[in-house]
C-alpha cells in the first residue's frame, strides 16, 4: 500500500498546481464557459476551507487556553523556576511582536510604489468589505481604552457570536486559573471536561487540516487567476519583511537577552550548541516534533541540567512561540496596508495583544498560524480573504519561524540554568554556586 506524503508535501504540491491552473485561467480569461466554472468551483472549495477554520476557532481557543493555564498548576506549585520561565516567555514573545511591528511599518510590504497593493493582490472592493474597513480605519486614540473593555465583555455568548476574541481569551485565562482553586473533586471534573473538549477540537482540527491541500489549492488558484502570476513578485516584499524581522529577533534580540539576563559572555555559542535542533526544526516545521533533539542539544552541547531542560523546554514548545507571534503581527499589518488602512495606536496595540495571546493559545495546533491569523483579523475587523495571499509563502516562512521558536526556548533554558546557579553552561563558568 502506497503511503501518503506528509501534509506539508501535499500543501506544497497543491500550491504548485494552483500556480499553474491560476496562471492558465488568468491567460484564457474567466468570464464564461469552463474557465468560469473552474474558478467558481475553486472559490467554493477555498471558502469551504476558511469556514471550517472559523468554525473551530472559539471552542479551540477557549479550551486550549483553559487547559494550558490549568496545566501550570497552582501558583505555589509552579514555584520560582516556573515564574521565571513564564516571565521570560512573555518578555521574548512581546519583543518579537514589537520587532515585527517595527519592521513591517518601516518596509510597508502591503504597498507598491507608495500605494496600497489592494488591486495588485485582487483584494475585494465590494460595498460590504468597504463598510467593514471603514469601521477599522475609523478607530481613533479614544478607542485605545475600549480594548480593555472588550477584554471583559458583558455577554460572553454575544462576544463569541461577534468574534470578539479578546473577551474569550480573558475568560479562558481566568477560568483556568480559578478552576484549580475550588474543591478538588469539582476541579478535577472541570479539568477532565475541558481536556475532553480540547481533545475533540484537536481531532476536528486534524480532520480540517486534511482538507488543507484542497483549500490551499482553491484559495491560491482564485488569487492567481484574478491577479496574475505577477502577484508572486509583489509577495516578495512580505516574505523579506518576515525573514528580516525573524533574523533580527534571533540574532540581535535573543543574544542581548542572553548577555543581559543570563550573563552569557558569548551568546552566539548558543547557536552552535543548538545547530542540529535548529536545522531539524527548520526542515520539519514542528517545534514539538523537534523537542527530543532540542533537549539533547541543550543537555549535551549547552550543558544545561536535565532538571531545567525537562521543565523549561516542554513548556516552551507549548506556550512560547516567538516566531509565530512575530509572523502573525506582520501578516495582519501587511493585509491592513494592502487595503490602504492607517491603523491607529489602539488598533496596533490590539494586534500586539491578540498576537501574544493567540501564539500561546493555539501553539500546539498543526498550522497554528492559519487559525491564529484568522483570530487576529477577526479581532480588528479585517476581511479574512487576505489569508489566501499568505498561503503562497506560508510553508517556507513556517519553517523559518519554527526555528526561531526553538531557539527562543533554548535561550530561556540557558538563562534559567544560569540564574539557578548551574555551572559550565555553554562552557562558561558561573560565579554563583549551584543550588541543591
Amino acid at each position: 500500500m502506497i503511503k501518503s506524503p506528509p501534509l506539508y508535501i501535499q500543501i506544497l504540491i497543491s500550491i504548485v498546481l494552483a500556480l499553474g491552473v491560476g496562471a492558465t485561467l488568468n491567460n484564457v480569461g474567466t468570464e464564461a464557459g469552463v474557465p468560469a466554472y473552474i474558478l467558481s468551483l475553486c472559490s467554493f472549495v477555498g471558502t469551504f476551507f476558511l469556514n471550517a477554520l472559523k468554525m473551530i476557532i472559539i471552542p479551540l481557543i477557549v479550551s486550549s487556553i483553559i487547559c494550558g493555564v490549568a496545566s501550570m498548576g497552582k501558583g505555589d506549585a509552579v514555584g520560582r523556576m516556573g515564574a521565571k520561565t513564564l516571565g521570560f516567555y512573555l518578555l521574548s514573545s512581546t519583543i518579537a511582536i514589537l520587532i515585527g511591528l517595527t519592521v513591517v511599518n518601516a518596509m510597508t510590504p502591503g504597498e507598491i510604489n507608495g500605494e496600497p497593493a489592494r488591486e495588485a493582490f485582487n483584494l475585494s472592493s465590494s460595498e460590504s468589505v468597504n463598510q467593514q474597513l471603514e469601521k477599522v480605519e475609523g478607530k481613533g486614540a479614544g478607542d485605545f481604552a475600549s480594548i480593555f473593555l472588550r477584554m471583559v465583555p458583558p455577554n460572553l455568548f454575544e462576544a463569541a457570536a461577534d468574534g470578539q476574541m479578546l473577551g474569550l481569551i480573558t475568560f479562558g485565562i481566568l477560568f483556568g486559573f480559578f478552576m484549580l482553586r475550588i474543591d478538588t473533586a469539582l476541579s478535577q471534573t472541570l479539568r477532565q471536561f475541558w481536556q475532553g473538549v480540547f481533545d475533540v477540537m484537536m481531532h476536528m482540527t486534524h480532520l480540517i487540516m486534511k482538507l488543507a491541500p484542497f483549500g490551499v489549492f482553491g484559495l491560491v488558484t482564485v488569487t492567481i487567476a484574478n491577479a496574475g502570476i505577477e502577484i508572486l513578485q509583489n509577495m516578495l516584499a512580505f516574505f523579506l519583511t518576515v525573514v528580516i524581522a525573524l533574523l533580527l529577533h534571533a540574532f540581535v534580540a535573543m543574544p542581548i537577552l542572553l548577555r543581559t539576563l543570563g550573563k552569557v559572555r558569548n551568546p552566539y555559542r548558543q547557536v552552535r550548541a543548538m545547530a542540529p535542533a535548529l536545522l531539524t526544526g527548520f526542515s520539519t516545521a514542528s517545534s514539538a516534533g523537534t523537542l527530543p533533539i532540542t533537549m539533547d542539544c541543550m543537555e549535551k552541547n549547552a550543558r544545561v541540567s536535565k532538571r531545567t531542560c525537562s521543565f523549561v523546554l516542554p513548556l516552551g514548545a507549548t506556550v512560547n512561540m516567538d516566531g509565530t507571534a512575530l509572523y502573525e503581527c506582520v501578516a495582519a499589518m501587511f493585509i491592513a496596508q494592502a487595503y490602504g488602512l492607517e491603523l491607529t495606536l489602539g488598533v496596533q496595540f490590539t494586534i500586539v495583544a491578540v498576537a501574544l495571546l493567540t501564539s500561546i493559545g493555539v501553539a500546539g495546533v498543526p498550522s497554528a498560524s492559519l487559525v491564529a491569523i484568522t483570530v487576529i483579523l477577526s479581532a480588528i475587523g479585517l476581511p479574512l480573504e487576505g489569508i489566501g495571499l499568505l498561503l503562497i509563502t506560508d510553508r517556507l516562512l513556517d519553517m523559518a519561524r519554527t526555528a526561531v521558536n526553538i531557539f527562543s526556548d533554548s535561550c530561556c533554558a540557558t538563562i534559567i540554568a544560569k540564574s539557578e546557579g548551574e555551572q559550565n553552561i555553554l562552557g562558561e563558568t558561573n560565579s554563583v554556586k549551584a543550588e541543591t
